[in-house]
């Protein structure tokens, strides 16, 4: 009879030990485990051609080592002509059932692309980055082992287009026309290796900021729930032109159908 509760415990003892970060070939197994599963679940962004994790792939790796995240505050600090929220959060280790880490953020509606952001997705992201922020001061030797910046992405100020335009040569729209003056005087394949170039460079464009306005402004709509504006908010900085134009007829044809329907049962 007692036999099924001793494997009980056995098993969950030993699914929240799953590593120890005082153990270094323990972590450094994790760091294997933790780049399998990023890569997976694309919980990175790749930003000037470096790849930063997302607050969920650090908080996985911190939930495999028993640490958890615990929102101690979020603190209102907007002024008349600014919403602004400041977030701390602690990081509790299960076993020791003792605080390990912390870390503090804030978000501004002031910052780049978030002009249009509503009160509650400002709060929402300052915790977001304080989440992030916790788990790099603890973590981040961790990710960096996994092969990743050791930076949460959410730190990093992406939000409009202006970096991935900084990402892309400046010289590209002259060296069109420069090229095909070139080909006049010498014939050389040097066109076709600065199109590569070209291409490689620009195959990550996240949203541009009109495209987030939009999305904002769709996003307002009375027919769209508090939990769909929520959800889409905390990911539209993750979006990249294709996803975000998908995201637009989305909410479109969500908005459209659910006026046609109120209008019916009218």
């Amino acid at each position: 009879m007692n036999q099924p509760n001793k494997e009980t415990k056995v098993l969950k003892k030993s699914k929240i030990e799953s590593y120890d970060i005082a153990k270094s070939d323990e972590t450094l197994h994790l760091a294997v485990d933790l780049a399998k599963f990023i890569k997976e679940n694309r919980l990175y962004q790749n930003i000037q051609g470096k790849e930063y994790v997302n607050v969920e792939g650090w908080q996985y790796a911190g939930s495999r080592l028993g640490i958890l995240p615990i929102v101690e505050h979020v603190v209102n600090v907007s002024t008349d002509d600014e919403i602004k929220y400041q977030a701390k959060v602690n990081l509790l280790d299960l076993r020791s059932e003792q605080v390990v880490g912390a870390g503090f953020a804030i978000c501004s509606n002031r910052e780049q692309g978030k002009k249009y952001y509503q009160e509650f997705a400002i709060a929402s992201m300052a915790q977001t980055r304080a989440i992030g922020k916790a788990y790099r001061n603890i973590l981040a030797w961790i990710i960096r082992a996994a092969g990743y910046e050791p930076t949460p992405a959410e730190e990093m100020d992406y939000s409009g287009n202006d970096q991935a335009k900084h990402a892309i040569p400046t010289e590209k729209k002259p060296t069109m026309k420069a090229a095909a003056s070139t080909a006049k005087v010498a014939e050389a394949p040097a066109p076709a290796a600065a199109e590569t170039v070209a291409e490689e460079s620009t195959s990550v464009r996240y949203a541009s900021a009109k495209q987030k306005e939009e999305i904002i402004r769709l996003l307002n709509n009375p027919v769209i729930t508090r939990q769909e504006k929520t959800k889409m908010l905390l990911n539209i900085n993750r979006f990249d032109e294709e996803r975000a134009a998908q995201a637009i007829e989305k909410l479109k044809k969500v908005i459209e159908d659910r006026e046609d329907g109120q209008s019916a049962a009218a």
